[in-house]
């Protein structure tokens, strides 16, 4: 629950009282009515702007209307001061008996605080990794990978029902190359020396156990075999490793999926559903053939000098027409493309959201002008495009990986330092800045550290609670039992900015979920660490502040109940992101 949504309706409760007493028109839209928090905590808890939305249609200067709204929120038992500031913004300032009932909440819903309804099971896509099957995963997927996850995570968390998809990239050329590159392992295998792999091949020695394999299982068969033949048994050989190695690298990271759809499996089969796609598009007026003039600036992979069939995409928002078909009569990737997005809507989709690297920025709009095109507007398409990593080491770049050959892979920055620094230092940036990742700082055990600071938080909130039992041994510290506590007792302004930020929580995670936008979790748990610490640190100084203070009981259990709440919501916050809440720290 946000307990801000409440006085968010009492706003819309005053407004509705101006109307009914001819102040405000009747007809006058509350749309765009905000109740947010001062960014500056001086001017208030809350700040709202209706007088300013609502003095034009009412007649009246902002301020003027400010001033008619202002006795009717100052009634409010909660609210301790109305102001108006600048041209009509009212701040509020809580009644300080408001906080206790804000911890008490935290501590009574437990794990369901922050859980949220806001939309009822509506069933949601993330298509996240979607790497080509074609090695083992690099950095840059890491990102992406993370990213999908934690925003699944978190759309599930709000209500959504979420599906986490992979599209398997298995058709095309790369595979066809992924393919002789395994059958160059197999040869090798079999005791021949295969020199330098060729260009246009992948030269990373993960091929070699699918050599290995393929020798085991098929001896010298293969060699007398004609391509046509061998070629789609490596391939399926080669992903099906591929995969398998796919899955296990992001099982590294605690990442899963809950449907793997293969690419080939849309034109391939009893019935061609990229065709099919074609044809509904072209029964809609929406195909034609024509030619493409070149592209300016910049080179396109999919632009051809002829008449081709192309897709009104500029109908979408789109800057140019897209070609469905190559010359060689294979359909292109964004054919595909689009046939998948049917496939999805199909299924009963009316949200997707598709996770991209950086390389496929230009896609956006052919996507989205897609998804509008097949589905009547009736499906939104949220595309996310993740920005590059950069590796360092104590601000050196990192060089590449022997084993990949080419890049540094996920595995290997996972195996270095830990699944959890991994997923929280990806998601310490908004998905479209890009990353400098330092293996020297990640496993720095300092504030500059986030994943550290916050763990190390966490870890000392379950020290506080494992040690008050040595003073207080029959204390029960069951949360329910702790919301019980005389919770009026916290007065110094260090408990106040704490609890304050407990109660944004629920808000903060809802952001989050409807912008798609999971690193604000990362920040808000950075900052309410700090809160914790900074805490702590006062009772260093002021022992009268402690969270055990061995003369009084019962203000330690309102102060445990406080650290309580805290460890709950870094908890909550953590599992969000996909890392694991220490409770310890060596």
């Amino acid at each position: 629950m946000d307990v801000f949504a409440g006085f968010h309706g009492r706003v819309l409760a005053a407004v509705q009282q101006l109307k009914h007493d001819g102040v405000v028109p009747i007809e006058a839209s509350i749309e765009g009515i905000t109740l947010e928090p001062p960014k500056d905590a001086s001017h208030g808890d809350l700040a709202t702007n209706a007088a300013m939305v609502l003095a034009k249609e009412a007649g009246v200067a902002p301020r003027s209307l400010a001033e008619r709204i202002l006795p009717l929120l100052a009634s409010d038992p909660h609210i301790d001061k109305v102001e108006i500031a600048g041209p009509g913004f009212i701040n509020l300032t809580h009644a300080s008996a408001f906080w206790p009932s804000v911890l008490r909440m935290v501590l009574e819903q437990g794990a369901s605080y922050g859980r949220g309804a806001i939309c009822k099971g509506e069933a949601v896509n993330v298509e996240y990794v979607s790497a080509n099957p074609t090695g083992p995963m690099h950095v840059g997927h890491c990102r992406g990978a993370v990213f999908g996850d934690a925003l699944a995570n978190l759309l599930d968390f709000v209500g959504f029902a979420v599906t986490r998809e992979y599209y398997i990239n298995d058709a095309g050329a790369q595979v066809d190359a992924l393919a002789r590159s395994a059958y160059l392992r197999y040869r090798e295998a079999l005791g021949e020396k295969i020199g330098a792999i060729p260009e246009g091949l992948y030269p990373g020695d993960y091929l070699k156990p699918v050599g290995e394999k393929l020798a085991a299982q098929h001896g010298k068969e293969l060699l007398a075999t004609p391509e046509s033949k061998w070629l789609p048994i490596v391939r399926a050989a080669a992903l099906q490793a591929m995969l398998a190695m796919i899955e296990d690298d992001l099982g590294a990271l605690g990442i899963r999926h809950d449907i793997f759809f293969s690419e080939r499996s849309l034109s391939e089969g009893p019935r061609d559903a990229v065709a099919e796609t074609i044809a509904e598009l072209e029964a809609r007026g929406l195909i034609y053939r024509g030619r493409l003039p070149p592209p300016k600036g910049k080179v396109d992979e999919d632009w051809e000098d002829r008449e081709q069939l192309l897709f009104r995409s500029t109908s979408f928002g789109d800057d140019v027409d897209r070609p469905l078909v190559k010359s060689d009569g294979t359909y292109a990737y964004f054919a595909g493309d689009i046939a998948y997005h049917r496939d999805k809507f199909r299924r009963g989709f009316r949200t997707m959201i598709d996770v991209f690297g950086a390389d496929h920025s230009g896609h956006v709009k052919r996507m989205k002008a897609a998804v509008a095109a097949l589905t009547d507007g009736e499906a939104e398409l949220d595309i996310k495009i993740c920005q590059l990593v950069r590796l360092f080491r104590a601000g050196e770049p990192v060089k590449m990986s022997k084993r990949a050959g080419t890049f540094v892979t996920l595995r290997e920055v996972v195996d270095e330092v830990g699944a959890g620094p991994v997923r929280f230092m990806m998601l310490y940036r908004k998905n479209d800045a890009p990353l400098d990742f330092d293996f020297a700082k990640v496993t720095e055990q300092s504030r500059d550290n986030p994943v550290f600071y916050v763990q190390y938080a966490h870890a000392r909130a379950s020290s506080v609670l494992r040690n008050v039992g040595e003073t207080f041994a029959d204390l029960d510290l069951e949360e329910g039992s702790l919301a019980t506590s005389d919770l009026g007792r916290l007065t110094d302004e260090a408990e106040i900015a704490l609890i304050r930020r407990l109660a944004h929580y629920p808000r903060l995670v809802e952001a989050a979920a409807v912008a798609h936008e999971p690193h604000r979790l990362g920040f808000y748990l950075y900052g309410l660490a700090g809160d914790l610490h900074g805490l702590w640190n006062r009772g260093k100084d002021l022992p009268q502040l402690r969270f055990i203070y061995e003369s009084d009981r019962e203000l330690t259990r309102a102060r445990i109940a406080l650290v309580a709440a805290t460890k709950r919501v870094l908890a909550s916050g953590l599992g969000i992101l996909g890392v694991h809440a220490m409770h310890e720290l060596r």
